[in-house]
């Protein structure tokens, strides 16, 4: 693995969105003001649940039947706000526990704030645990397990249901956009502290063909990188996700940590990728950041979640924003359960309120979510997913160098690799646009880019505000 200075640097800079720490400081720091919260105050400060649509959208489900896979830093499975949901997991790091519930890398509670926002059911007072890591740290093969069928619990003043480990759902805490989906862990250590494990780019294809293998219906994907483009291991993974109809979510990135326009895996053909709001429903400047890839926008700033230990943080960032819609997602296919990939993706884009220039545009993408539309609303059928397929633009443009070039067929999809073959010639990209009409305060894009490919969390970047609940 290569652990040079430029590659560390460039790591650190790009890990963006949980608000915590980056060696990156914004020209005018947030500093909202933002007192301690009491348990109550945590569901209280989940504004989105009604203003997009998602309690409305419980009528009709609340995720049930649907598993969705989190590669991101490990989840802790034992928090009072996830106890039951995570149903499998791995980590393909190397640095975690065998079934992904033990919190790795320099940003440890990155997964579970994620997961959290996704599929946490609450909890009520007395739930909280001692003080002291919730997970165990368990170590052994990234193997992993496969998931059970427990029935996670959602949050239901009238009939409230029990979760698989026969706690009800409480009014406090943390409660998840579907949370009743049932969550694979697949850990990930992009860190600069794991010099002896798989190098990061390699992590994420082995994470995505395991959740594809493991029954995930929806992948998030809270992370990027500073690049564009991607490496062809990562052809086969997505390639694998997209032939099995599985969903794949993922956060464009916060310019407060120096994501000017989205990277890779963002710009992925047929990934949804997701923008961030403020609380007013505007874009947000730090929270977010730009590109032609952007399917919908969702909220960033501010956010609420959980942390490993059973605390709670207000954070910030498209890493939240991207388990709203992931989150979406599983509604709409618990809603829809026929319902392909492809056209779970095209009811978000078409049913989301259009903002910023008319249209389709870099900074919204299709629009803001509706929750209650994407879920109920009556929605035409198309055949193809709107944001592109990865299997045509590895026909166009994955070709073998020489004068005799010819489009290369689509690799398979198997986790060990393709047989030798000859090293293909410069990617093209997607290169992002400016709005024609910038939506005010914001800028044009600028694309990062360097000679790396360097892969970061999407939810930890500069200090903007943090209150953490005592453990």
């Amino acid at each position: 693995m290569r652990t040079g200075p430029a590659r560390r640097v460039l790591a650190a800079v790009l890990v963006a969105g949980l608000t915590l720490v980056s060696p990156v400081s914004p020209a005018s720091p947030l500093a909202p003001s933002l007192r301690p919260a009491a348990a109550d105050e945590w569901r209280e400060g989940q504004y989105w649940l009604q203003e997009y649509g998602f309690r409305q959208a419980w009528d009709r489900t609340r995720g049930e039947g649907v598993t969705v896979a989190v590669i991101d830093t490990g989840i802790d499975a034992a928090h009072p706000d996830l106890t039951g949901q995570v149903v499998g997991g791995t980590d393909v790091s190397g640095a975690g526990g065998a079934e992904g519930t033990a919190p790795v890398g320099p940003v440890p509670e990155h997964g579970t704030l994620v997961a959290s926002v996704l599929a946490g059911h609450g909890h009520h007072g007395g739930d909280r645990p001692a003080a002291g890591p919730a997970s165990p740290a368990a170590t052994g093969s990234a193997t992993g397990s496969a998931p059970a069928s427990p029935s996670p619990s959602s949050e239901s003043p009238a009939a409230p249901v029990e979760d698989a480990t026969g706690t009800e759902p409480g009014p406090d805490g943390v409660i998840g956009v579907a949370p009743e989906a049932r969550l694979l862990s697949v850990s990930v250590n992009l860190g600069d502290d794991n010099p002896h494990g798989p190098a990061p780019e390699d992590q994420i294809a082995e994470a995505v063909t395991w959740a594809v293998d493991h029954g995930a219906d929806v992948i998030n994907m809270s992370l990027g990188s500073n690049r564009q483009d991607w490496p062809e291991s990562w052809d086969r993974a997505f390639l694998h996700a997209e032939q099995n109809d599985v969903v794949i979510v993922a956060a464009a990135g916060n310019r407060a940590s120096g994501a000017m326009t989205a990277g890779a895996p963002a710009t992925i053909p047929g990934v949804l990728t997701v923008a961030g709001l403020n609380a007013d429903g505007t874009a947000s400047w730090d929270a977010s950041t730009e590109g032609i890839s952007i399917g919908v926008a969702a909220p960033a700033h501010p956010l609420v979640g959980a942390v490993p230990g059973g605390g709670h943080q207000q954070w910030q960032g498209t890493s939240g924003a991207a388990p709203l819609v992931a989150g979406l997602a599983a509604l709409v296919r618990s809603a829809h359960p026929e319902m392909p990939a492809h056209q779970v993706i095209h009811r978000i884009l078409s049913t989301a309120r259009d903002a910023g220039i008319p249209g389709e545009d870099p900074v919204y993408g299709h629009g803001v979510i509706d929750a209650a539309a994407a879920v109920t609303a009556e929605v035409e059928q198309v055949d193809r997913n709107p944001m592109n397929t990865i299997a045509d633009w590895i026909r166009v443009h994955r070709r073998v160098e020489g004068p005799a070039a010819a489009p290369a067929g689509p690799p398979a999809a198997s986790p060990s690799g393709p047989a030798s073959t000859p090293a293909p010639a410069a990617t093209a990209v997607p290169q992002a646009a400016p709005p024609t009409d910038p939506v005010p305060g914001l800028q044009p894009a600028l694309v990062l880019g360097t000679g790396l490919a360097v892969v970061a969390l999407l939810g930890t970047g500069v200090v903007l505000a943090m209150r953490r609940r005592g453990r």
